[in-house]
């Protein structure tokens, strides 16, 4: 094993991790932005207002994306351990 295959793994794995990690970061920012503004309209600051949007915004994406988002880890697993033989030698 040598560094440019430990750089390849940290690589393939940030990006998972930046996929996986995507459309959830983005559906709570729009939630979030959401909620924000009507707030700043009606003047109501109530900073626990917009938790259960979000929870629910959130549960929907994993519900919708779930099944993607679990077969890219079965993937980069099934990666993984095809580049055992080689990583050893």
């Amino acid at each position: 094993m040598n560094d440019s295959s430990v750089i390849e793994i940290a690589t393939q794995s940030i990006i998972l991790a930046t996929k996986l990690a995507g459309p959830i970061l983005i559906v709570s920012l729009l939630i979030g932005l959401g909620i924000g503004m009507i707030q700043s309209a009606t003047q109501i600051q109530e900073q626990t207002l917009a938790f259960v949007p979000k929870l629910a915004g959130i549960a929907i994406v994993i519900v919708l994306a779930g099944n993607w988002m679990l077969s890219q880890v079965i993937d980069f697993t099934h990666n993984l351990f095809d580049m055992v033989p080689n990583l050893i030698r």
